[in-house]
């Protein structure tokens, strides 16, 4: 099929890379978000997936807005069989959907319905599930609600941040979107309906969302951290500043602290929680760099009883 791939952050590009190494399949084009400042200079730069496009010679078409009239006569003019979709990151208008003969195909980091919107991995580290997956769907307007055409399943290790999982689940999702692609073209796959029931949604997580409360219990605040890690980023308040939270460990044996309580040793920092106590192992103070909590907890000289959070 001739093909239109859209997406634009670093997830996206292992399955670009899956659709141009198939051989079976032409990559047209790619639509991806237009050039966004970035850097301590603000400078405009290309997103991850402009640049791989732009490295295996493929015309990169960066609209504001996906009902953009230029665009949508570029996108006529090309004719794709299909347009797969990873991460691209607008609501593509009813004029944009009817034009590949084959439809949006999206690849979704959940298996749907669960997990529906934004942050799909996030949410579900956060909600404490066990498996997770990707799933490849034909877009409509709703939200992630289209039919679906295949899965993969991906365990949720203990220690797995958002970051770690997404990694995982991009390479796994590259092979699946493109199998769908193939399955599309010989028409040995059908895409089913969603079930009505199991749906939940995932909005993308705010600043506010990624701020730790001490008094929930220590499973709790280790599944914020994960998930918001590497963003938007766990965080507390100490000392009247924010204190990036990057990794923490629960410490079921050690019951001894309130909320918030810091307790530090040697070479360990305490904190607790609703339930028992979490390990800091690192941490991010207000325009530092990141550093392992004991060393931060030297620097800074917490007295017995200081609290996080207050």
């Amino acid at each position: 099929m001739k093909l239109v791939f859209a997406g634009t952050p670093e997830v996206a590009v292992p399955a670009l890379d899956a659709l141009i190494a198939s051989g079976r399949h032409e990559v047209a084009a790619v639509v991806t978000r237009p050039d966004a400042p970035a850097g301590r200079g603000r400078h405009l730069v290309a997103s991850p997936v402009a640049q791989r496009a732009q490295e295996a010679g493929i015309e990169i078409l960066r609209p504001v807005k996906p009902r953009d009239e230029d665009f949508l006569a570029r996108l006529r003019e090309i004719a794709p069989d299909c347009c797969p979709v990873v991460a691209y990151g607008a609501l593509l208008p009813r004029v944009a959907l009817d034009i590949p003969a084959q439809g949006w195909v999206n690849l979704h980091f959940s298996l749907l319905p669960a997990w529906r919107g934004a942050a799909p991995v996030q949410h579900a580290i956060m909600a404490g599930d066990q498996i997770t997956g990707a799933s490849t769907f034909l877009i409509e307007e709703g939200l992630d609600s289209g039919p679906v055409y295949g899965t993969v399943t991906e365990e949720i290790r203990p220690t797995d941040t958002s970051g770690d999982l997404l990694t995982r689940l991009a390479f796994a999702g590259s092979g699946l979107l493109a199998a769908t692609m193939d399955g599309i073209e010989d028409g040995t796959l059908k895409a089913v309906p969603q079930p009505a029931d199991g749906i939940s949604t995932a909005p993308k997580i705010t600043v506010e969302d990624a701020r730790v409360d001490w008094t929930t219990p220590a499973m709790r605040v280790d599944r914020v951290v994960r998930g918001c890690t590497p963003a938007p980023g766990a965080w507390t308040v100490f000392r009247a500043e924010r204190l990036k939270l990057i990794h923490v460990a629960p410490v079921p044996d050690r019951t001894d602290l309130a909320p918030g309580e810091l307790s530090v040793a040697k070479n360990n920092v305490y904190v607790g929680t609703g339930s028992y106590a979490v390990e800091l192992l690192w941490v991010q103070a207000q325009g530092k760099k990141p550093m392992r909590a004991a060393d931060w907890a030297r620097g800074v000289r917490i007295p017995s009883g200081e609290r996080l959070g207050v």
